[in-house]
């Protein structure tokens, strides 16, 4: 009945949809062209570059930024496999650090003890949408001279210091996935501060052609394309595009909305001694993408068994985030020791949190929270209200 995250999609990106289907252009054109320029103004970036999901934003930001064979790149295991996969598909090793019990992000301090001569990159994770440290890896990379990475998967109209997450370095990517704040359906995008990241990702996304389609359909002349380096095709279509455009309109409205969400579930729940709740230092601004709560020893019921009693309530939970080395396509391949990580994992619990999401569905999942761990509810609706 509660899902755990929905896409807050209207008639106005169906008519969207259905006026680009009707135009002829669906496939790699203007609505895309328009989509990353209102994307790249939105997060303060010179440039924004459109692809065909966050994997594959990834997978481009590692080749531009040269990483390869037997370099080593570090990043949180606590992440969707998609951040160490990417760094996998260039024939590079991820090297995983620790992360911060707080926010869920990389932590710096971990992450500086794990840098080797063969370290070419740091690849952080703005976790759940709440930002992570960017000026201390900002910091590591200089002393370094490594490459920062941001994998901004979640963290679509998050800001980090005043500033939009997508401004503050060369190599930032998103995602547009239906359990994201805004989606496409599938998507991503990268922005960029820099000429040559901007070209060759656009060359790189689409074959490694050196003349594009909606080039050569629009030209007067009779005028033949070059592919000038192996190439992927990468690319997002203009329905898709046309969607994300009126999104877009609305990503700042959906933040706060959600962020209102959080402040109900914050309320209702700061009062536990036996959970810790998100974390938001001053200066950091979450677009909660997701409510994540961790369950301290002292939890009268162990996750999985509380997550069991909300889905019987009619209740969509999902577990704390993977730990990517404990997935059985990374057995024997890495040994690392991150207890942080695997704890965060294994007892912690996402809450339903979407947009619009009422009064009496989030009273619901409260109560039902809050009766299935024997404390006196704040509220007394009916756990069978909504069935």
């Amino acid at each position: 009945m509660i899902p755990i995250a929905k896409p807050y999609l209207t008639q106005e990106e169906a008519q969207a949809a259905y006026n680009t289907i009707l135009s002829g252009w669906i496939t790699q054109g203007p609505k895309v062209e328009e989509f990353e320029k209102q994307f790249a103004a939105y997060t303060g970036a010179k440039y924004a570059i459109a692809v065909s999901n966050c994997t594959t934003a990834l997978h481009l930001a590692m080749i531009v930024a040269e990483i390869g064979t037997d370099d080593e790149v570090i990043c949180p295991s606590l992440s969707y496999i998609a951040t160490s996969n990417a760094i996998r598909y260039v024939g590079a090793k991820p090297v995983f650090a620790e992360v911060q019990p707080g926010n869920y992000n990389l932590d710096p301090v971990d992450a500086e003890k794990r840098i080797t001569s063969k370290t070419k990159a740091i690849l952080i994770v703005h976790q759940i949408g709440m930002p992570a440290d960017i000026d201390a890896f900002k910091q590591l990379c200089v002393k370094y001279d490594l490459k920062l990475i941001e994998d901004a998967a979640c963290a679509a109209g998050s800001a980090y210091k005043g500033e939009r997450i997508g401004f503050h370095s060369s190599l930032v990517c998103f995602s547009f996935h239906p359990r994201k704040v805004i989606s496409t359906g599938e998507g991503g995008m990268i922005t960029t501060n820099r000429d040559d990241y901007y070209q060759r990702l656009k060359l790189l996304r689409q074959h490694g052609m050196s003349i594009n389609d909606r080039t050569r359909h629009e030209n007067a002349k009779v005028i033949f394309e070059d592919h000038v380096e192996l190439g992927y095709n990468y690319r997002m279509t203009d329905i898709q595009a046309a969607i994300g455009i009126k999104q877009l309109e609305k990503l700042d409205w959906i933040v706060k909305e959600r962020r209102k969400i959080a402040e109900i579930y914050y309320n209702a729940f700061k009062h536990l001694n036996f959970i810790q709740l998100p974390f938001e230092k001053n200066e950091y601004y979450s677009n909660y993408q997701s409510y994540s709560i961790y369950l301290k020893k002292n939890c009268p019921l162990k996750r999985n068994e509380l997550m069991q009693k909300l889905l019987d309530a009619g209740i969509a939970t999902r577990r704390g985030i993977m730990n990517s080395h404990r997935e059985t396509a990374y057995q024997g391949l890495i040994d690392v020791n991150l207890p942080v990580s695997e704890d965060l994992q294994d007892n912690s619990i996402l809450l339903p949190l979407y947009v619009p999401m009422d009064k009496k569905e989030t009273d619901y999942v409260i109560d039902a929270f809050l009766r299935l761990l024997v404390v006196k509810p704040h509220y007394t609706l009916d756990l069978t209200v909504l069935k």
